[in-house]
């Protein structure tokens, strides 16, 4: 533990974004904070030296990425687990589910209840006995260590009508099969009203697009393009792809019944 910090408010908010997250960086804490990135950036450093987050620089020229270490969650009374190291292989995806989860917070994809992050979703069901409370997309079949097969998207959103919105940030572009198998999984899952993959490439669109044509899930999915940095948290989108997929569940439960 490093020296004694007298935690802020601004401090907590900043802690609570950062347990949500596999890491942070700087211009994410600004928009959070709604300061410069010269001000995120000192917080960062004062909450380091009170051992409340750790940081690091791995690529080379890159922003230095800070992690919520278990004296950091401690403060904030979370029960998420401290992030897993640095992984240079999801590094891009990781970074852009920061900016992801700012942009639902800024009502960029309509306005929502509750936004439930995947380090959330996965905590909790690891902590639920109860299978139906589970927020993971049951895939059929058993998995390592004879538990059930779940995939998590990378954000659920909850609208104000209730209806349950997954995102998927697709920044490549997945195997076939495993794509559709994911797709299954949201296609049997009655708690899912709508699923919005997010692409920065159309191609990946594409991919997916015809994916949920050939399995007949087009009902259920929407692709939207982006551009994942500052502005995607700034004023909402033209899109408002949440409300949109929301009204297609609505839809879609009509045509069930």
């Amino acid at each position: 533990m490093g020296k004694p910090v007298q935690l802020t408010d601004a401090d907590r908010a900043l802690l609570r974004f950062a347990a949500e997250h596999r890491f942070v960086i700087a211009a994410q804490v600004a928009a959070v904070l709604a300061v410069s990135e010269a001000a995120a950036e000192a917080r960062l450093r004062r909450l380091g030296g009170g051992g409340y987050l750790r940081r690091h620089r791995e690529l080379h020229r890159g922003p230095t990425w800070h992690q919520i270490t278990a004296a950091g969650l401690r403060a904030i009374g979370s029960k998420l687990p401290a992030p897993r190291g640095f992984d240079l292989a999801t590094h891009r995806h990781d970074a852009g589910l920061g900016w992801l989860m700012l942009a639902a917070g800024a009502g960029r994809f309509g306005a929502a209840q509750r936004v439930i992050s995947e380090r959330e979703m996965r905590s909790h069901d690891g902590r639920s006995e109860d299978r139906a409370a589970r927020h993971g997309v049951y895939l059929g079949g058993v998995g390592a260590g004879g538990r059930d097969r779940l995939h998590y998207p990378d954000m659920m959103l909850v609208t104000r009508s209730g209806h349950r919105v997954a995102f998927e940030l697709e920044l490549s572009t997945k195997e076939v099969a495993r794509r559709e198998g994911i797709l299954a999984g949201y296609a049997a899952d009655r708690r899912i009203d709508a699923v919005v993959y997010l692409v920065e490439h159309a191609s990946a669109g594409r991919a997916i697009e015809r994916s949920a044509k050939r399995m007949g899930v087009c009902h259920l999915v929407r692709v939207q393009r982006v551009s994942l940095g500052p502005s995607t948290a700034a004023a909402p989108a033209r899109g408002r792809a949440a409300h949109r997929a929301g009204a297609s569940g609505e839809a879609a439960q009509e045509r069930a019944r």
